[in-house]
Order: C-alpha cells, then sequence, then structure tokens
C-alpha cells in the first residue's frame, strides 16, 4: 500500500533546469569556462550546486578549495534568485497534479535545490499546503545519485520505503530513489523514454500523474 508520493523538484514540477544552466554559465563564464546545455545535460544536472561545481572542476582543471566553491555556490544562489524573481517557472499542470495528488497521499520533495529555491517557487505557485516534507541540498551527506536524499524523505514520513513513490526526470534522481528502496516514476520533461527505462513506469506529463495510476504500479 502506497502511503506517500515524493517528489523531485527541478525538472518535475519546476521548469528550472534551463534556469540553473544560466545562473551556472553566468558564474562559470568570468573564469573563462563554457559550460554548453550539452555537457550539462548529459553530466552534470543530477547533482546540487557543490556537486556541479566541483565535478566542472574536475573536468576542466581549475583548482577548487573549500573558500572558492563556497563562493561560487553563493554566486550562483544569487544568480539564479534573481532569474526565477522575473517569472513562473512551474510546469503547466504542476499546481493541479499536487493538489491531485495531495488529496490522496502526503507529499514530500526530495531535490538538491536549495531549501529556498524550493519554498520561493511554490509560494509562487500557490502549492506550499500540499506538501509535508521538504528534503534540499544540504540536509544529506550525499546528494543524488546516493540514495540519501529519499532515505531522509521516507524517515521524515515516517514510512518503509516500499510504501513511498518518487517521481523523477533523470537516471540519476532514478537510481537514487531506487537504491532508497522507493518505486520511481520517471516523467519526459528533460529526457526521452529511452534514458529513463529503469524506472517502473514512465509518462509524458504531470496531467497522467493520477492516484488511480500510482495504484496500478507493480
Amino acid at each position: 500500500m502506497i502511503t506517500a508520493i515524493v517528489f523531485d523538484f527541478d525538472g518535475v514540477l519546476a521548469d528550472s533546469e534551463p534556469l540553473h544552466l544560466r545562473a551556472y554559465q553566468e558564474v562559470l563564464s568570468p573564469l573563462g569556462i563554457t559550460l554548453s546545455r550539452e555537457e550539462y545535460y548529459s553530466r552534470y544536472l543530477g547533482y546540487d550546486d557543490e556537486g556541479v561545481f566541483t565535478h566542472v572542476a574536475e573536468a576542466h582543471g581549475f583548482t577548487l578549495d573549500a573558500a572558492r566553491l563556497e563562493s561560487l555556490i553563493a554566486q550562483k544562489g544569487r544568480s539564479f534568485d534573481a532569474i526565477i524573481a522575473s517569472g513562473d517557472v512551474l510546469y503547466p499542470g504542476a499546481a493541479a497534479c499536487a493538489a491531485r495528488m495531495a488529496g490522496a497521499f502526503p507529499l514530500g520533495i526530495a531535490s538538491g535545490a536549495l531549501r529556498h529555491e524550493i519554498e520561493a517557487i511554490l509560494r509562487g505557485g500557490g502549492m506550499s499546503q500540499y506538501f509535508r516534507f521538504i528534503v534540499a541540498s544540504g540536509d544529506t551527506a550525499e546528494s543524488k545519485p546516493a540514495p540519501d536524499p529519499y532515505i531522509r524523505a521516507v524517515t521524515l514520513h515516517g514510512a518503509e520505503p516500499s510504501q513511498c513513490v518518487a517521481i523523477e526526470d533523470s537516471r540519476w534522481g532514478i537510481e537514487s530513489a531506487q537504491a532508497a528502496g522507493l518505486r520511481c516514476v520517471a516523467i519526459t520533461h528533460t529526457y526521452p523514454r529511452k534514458e529513463l527505462s529503469k524506472a517502473d513506469g514512465i509518462i509524458d506529463s504531470l496531467d497522467e500523474f493520477t492516484p488511480a495510476y500510482v495504484g496500478r504500479l507493480r
């Protein structure tokens, strides 16, 4: 019996991945690093800010100590905040999906985004009341694709992993959810079906994500 739904955030509820990319580009460009859309989506999308900057530094051969990493994360946060303040970033149907699912299950979020980013976007979309718990960047020792965020989400809900269903948009997220013991539905907002094949179910729109759909998962 399913007792909770745990949403990834970026790429599932919020169409924010292009905005994250833009913020990273604004920070990295003065360092002489060009982060292309292809590189970001193929190599870094599943990581939180620390993971992105750490892996970009390794790939591009520049030194990154703790102070510099903290500075880059802060710069990126300011850039992203300015970008999201300029308009609505939710996917079509996101608010309706949250309302529909909250009528049947407790809802949570497990994301690599910063907590204030998640909360700001939820408030802006009138969705804060639907989510009972949030796991954000920095809340766990490891970020996705490690299972830690989903293990933390299940702990906050007080259920067994097998009683929870995650919804994700990337293979990193699917790996994280399933390693934690959750079933996982993938949505094709970011990647095509062929790259999400390890999920327990695949949908193309949030309109398809209903209590009845969850009830049919095996």
